[in-house]
């Protein structure tokens, strides 16, 4: 099986190469769309010009009469769908997704209101465009700004309104004020692998080949879509080209592609191009922030003031944890919190790295900042004279707190210590020279999962869970804590993932897989370990094994005990930046980044540090250049292509990048003590790079990305 990944020595602890390694470096790897499937024909999707209104009419026909082409859906002739109630974690507690070709309404721009499906891709593209489409437009709310903004549904999974003591009195009575608002424009996935999925039909039953991060929702949303056992779904996607996200739902291109294969009998493939990303699939939404905080001048904080405004779409009420952070992070005995949705005809936005916090502790971190100058006070000195003793908002104590020593570390290396505190005072020929830093967290989540091992006589394991892996590492991760476990080589060792006929895992997303994935391996393994010795009456698992003569099997489902009910878990870290700014051109360059990061155990690294260069990496993006360009008036998104939505690339990363774990025993948080790297890398690091330009430059950039035409 090629998708089968060996590699050699130590085990959990090490800074091991990725055992999947030379799979991708050789090509060898196979993603969705490059499954070798007999008879596979391609489709392509129309998509709505207006952002909303109904369709009046589709002409169809010089589309059928094209070459190549099979079938050409709409609502008109689609088989109707009975869109079964199913929801997950990723999916928005309020309303209900997108029922696709079922009726002739349109709720957003690019909404896909046709299929074709034809021999070829090119066939299938061409004939796409001869799709003629009349529409009655209605009034369409796109413009995020200016429209009025709506009281959240009490039912989702984030308060609506928070409050600890008086904080508009103690704001009020404060003696240093800081009231601002920041903004966040909508920031979209752009993973180097696009959307696709293939499906086929054998009978009642469906294999998709697809991108996705939870194979088992995927094959559970589609089952409830087209009305039939979970079962009937095979899903496979052993290697995701980047997600970050965007691949924690099946989107419509998934029904779609299933839809057309039950149509033409045929396996369809449907493959998202790069400006169909920016419509098919969900994006972090748009915020605006105002921050009010209220401090002694002695830098006590008395008074919080946090309220946030996020996009959504008409259909669903996608929540961001905007708010959470801001609750627990900083001490302060007053604090209020309240969050708003505006409800827009665009599609729904979804999770993206370090979603909520991210964009939170831009406006939370960029305020301490301000307030710090307020103070004449070092920022570092603020934070620590603010370091709470346990979570105030839950009134919990944490399981491990490491902030004070993420501080520490990251200043000592990061060489805080010669920073001049005042504006424009350090430069380097016509450069201006900035250094600033932020506070970094994310929650610590531990969700249930199974997984299976099978010891053979020769002395090696076979060990799965339907987990996925789409670049932190996971198939390596699993295989060191397995041979861990097992007491045996890594070489030695296969781990399976990325089909959902394997023990459920849980979702690949929220920093979670090694906490919950990783804790079901560990205990599968040492069953299996334990039953083999003991049914061999030996110490050697190898020897016992060879006397057994044959397979040891275990299977595990690990599930949280009551510990987040008794503790506040979350990984903590400070993020030091420095940035130099052409005093002429207002073009920012970082140029140094120190992390430091308290995360619990670190199982491997070298995959750590490459999430946290990688988490690094985006917030330079988020912060300098990542912003979607929608016209108001129709909701299009006019920089929908790599030429104009600009992203980091290798000329735009610090030439130092350091990143420093701090060593930490929690054993609240799961069996192996770990809390997760992947969201926590990109927190707080927009708001490092912000206090860095301001340090330089003198100006106060509150939204972002801070672009030259700002600063000068």
């Amino acid at each position: 099986m090629s998708n089968i990944a060996h590699a050699p020595a130590p085990s959990a602890g090490s800074p091991v190469s990725r055992v999947d390694g030379r799979l991708k470096v050789t090509g060898r790897a196979t993603y969705a769309a490059e499954f070798p499937v007999p008879g596979v024909v391609h489709a392509a999707i129309v998509r709505s010009t207006i952002a909303h209104g109904v369709i009046a009419s589709v002409d169809t026909t010089a589309a059928q009469r094209a070459a190549g082409v099979l079938t050409v859906l709409t609502h008109k002739n689609a088989p109707r769908l009975p869109y079964h109630p199913q929801k997950a974690g990723p999916d928005p507690d309020i309303g209900e997704r997108l029922h696709v070709l079922q009726d002739n309404i349109v709720s957003h721009q690019g909404q896909p209101i046709a299929l074709v499906v034809a021999q070829s891709l090119e066939q299938a593209q061409y004939a796409a465009t001869l799709v003629r489409i009349t529409y009655v437009p209605e009034p369409a709310v796109t413009d995020f700004e200016r429209t009025k903004p709506a009281q959240p549904d009490p039912a989702s999974r984030y308060p609506i309104e928070t409050r600890r003591g008086d904080p508009v009195a103690a704001f009020a009575a404060a003696e240093v004020q800081v009231d601002q608002r920041y903004g966040i424009p909508r920031e979209y996935h752009n993973p180097i692998e696009t959307h696709a999925t293939i499906a086929a039909w054998e009978g009642n039953r469906l294999t998709l080949w697809d991108k996705t991060q939870w194979v088992h929702h995927t094959a559970d949303q589609i089952a409830a879509v087209f009305g039939i056992a979970a079962q009937d779904v095979h899903v496979v996607s052993p290697f995701v080209g980047g997600a970050f996200g965007a691949a924690l739902r099946a989107w419509p291109h998934v029904t779609l592609a299933a839809l057309g294969a039950r149509v033409t009998g045929r396996p369809v493939k449907l493959v998202l191009t790069r400006r169909e990303m920016y419509y098919g699939v969900g994006y972090r939404p748009h915020t605006l922030q105002r921050m009010a905080l209220g401090a002694s001048r002695d830098g006590r904080l008395s008074s919080i003031l946090h309220e946030g405004m996020q996009e959504t779409s008409t259909y669903e009420e996608y929540a961001e944890a905007l708010l959470n952070a801001t609750r627990f992070l900083h001490s302060c005995p007053n604090v209020h919190t309240l969050r708003h949705i505006v409800r827009l005809n665009v599609h729904t936005p979804t999770f993206m790295r370090g979603p909520g916090e991210v964009s939170g502790l831009f406006a939370l971190e960029s305020a301490l900042d301000e307030l710090a100058i307020a103070l004449q006070m070092d920022p570092v000195e603020l934070r620590l004279r603010n370091e709470p003793q346990h979570d105030e908002f839950k009134n919990l104590p944490f399981s491990s707190r490491s902030t004070q020593e993420c501080y520490r570390i990251a200043a000592e290396r990061f060489g805080w210590s010669r920073r001049n505190p005042a504006p424009r005072s350090m430069r380097d020929g016509r450069w201006l020279l900035g250094w600033g830093m932020a506070t970094a967290t994310y929650p610590t989540h531990f969700a249930p999962a199974s997984a299976h091992v099978r010891l053979l006589p020769d002395g090696t394991a076979q060990v799965s869970s339907a987990a996925s892996d789409m670049g932190p590492g996971t198939w390596t991760s699993m295989t060191q804590l397995a041979a861990d476990a097992l007491g045996l080589p890594m070489d030695r060792v296969t781990f399976t993932l990325g089909d959902n006929c394997l023990p459920r895992a849980a979702v690949h997303g929220g920093s979670m897989t090694t906490a919950s994935v990783g804790s079901a391996v560990q205990a599968a393994c040492r069953q299996a370990r334990e039953d083999a010795l003991a049914r061999a009456g030996v110490d050697d698992l190898t020897e016992a094994l060879r006397r057994l003569r044959q397979p040891v099997e275990a299977s595990v489902d690990s599930r949280p005990g009551d510990a987040a009910q008794r503790f506040s878990m979350h990984a903590f870290g400070a993020v030091f930046v420095e940035v130099a700014v052409d005093q002429d051109l207002g073009e920012v360059r970082v140029r140094r980044m120190v992390g430091a990061y308290g995360a619990g155990r670190i199982v491997n690294p070298k995959l750590a540090r490459s999430q946290c260069i990688g988490g690094m990496i985006g917030g330079v993006g988020m912060a300098l250049m990542e912003h979607a360009v929608v016209d108001p008036r129709n909701g299009r998104v006019a920089n929908a292509n790599f030429a104009e939505y600009a992203l980091p690339v290798h000329a735009d990363a610090p030439a130092v990048m350091d990143v420093l774990f701090v060593e930490e025993q929690d054993s609240h948080v799961n069996p192996l003590g770990v809390k997760g790297l992947g969201e926590i890398a990109m927190v707080g690091v927009a708001p490092a790079i912000a206090n860095a330009i301001h340090h330089a430059t003198g100006k106060r950039i509150r939204e972002l990305p801070v672009t030259p035409d700002k600063l000068i």
